[in-house]
């Protein structure tokens, strides 16, 4: 990313762009009490909903995102929900994440493809992902308008062969604000003794 991309994004928060958008992602509320516990990695966070979510459920917490403006309002809402949560402003591009380091990596509709190989790297084993992003369809859908900014149907399961896919879907579906979206949906687990 670029420093545009940060001024661009930082101009969205400010303008209270996302400022409705406090529920945690539907897939990590549905999958968070068969996650593993520990250490947490939430991906182009944005306002924090769920680095919060993941604190909220005994979780240690780093969370990362291009927008300075984006993580001083998420910090803002972790103090009010009484949570702690490790804020990182970064250019995902560049980005330190260590290997081994997290149980679960948490990335809702943001798509860098040369960052998932470091993101599954970045899996303790036994660690999951969990993954969503919009996908390339001809409905009339919200999300990106481009399709360079859309997953091609099946993408994320190609991208994460490495892993052993536990749940997996791709379709139209309401969005808690009540937008039609078409979204890709993975949750992976990386091997262990267990799998």
């Amino acid at each position: 990313m670029s420093n545009a991309d940060r001024e661009r994004w930082n101009a969205r928060y400010a303008s209270g762009e996302y400022a409705t958008r406090t529920h945690p992602s539907p897939l990590l509320a549905a999958w968070i009490d068969r996650l593993p516990r520990g250490r947490a990695l939430d991906v182009a966070c944005g306002r924090g909903r769920n680095a919060i979510h993941l604190a909220a459920h005994g979780y240690t917490v780093d969370a990362m995102d291009i927008s300075g403006v984006a993580l001083a309002k998420a910090r803002a809402r972790a103090e009010t929900a009484g949570v702690s949560v490790h804020w990182i402003e970064t250019d995902l591009d560049g980005a330190d994440i260590a290997r081994d380091a997290y149980d679960v990596i948490v990335v809702a509709r943001f798509l860098d493809r040369p960052l998932i190989p470091r993101l599954v790297d970045a899996l303790r084993p036994g660690g999951h992902i969990v993954y969503e992003h919009h996908y390339i369809t001809p409905v009339d859908v919200g999300g990106p308008s481009s399709r360079r900014f859309r997953a091609r149907p099946n993408e994320l399961l190609e991208r994460f062969r490495a892993l052993r896919v536990l749940f997996w879907e791709e379709g139209i579906v309401a969005d808690p604000d009540g937008r039609r979206m078409a979204l890709a949906r993975l949750v992976a687990g990386k091997g262990s003794p267990g799998y």
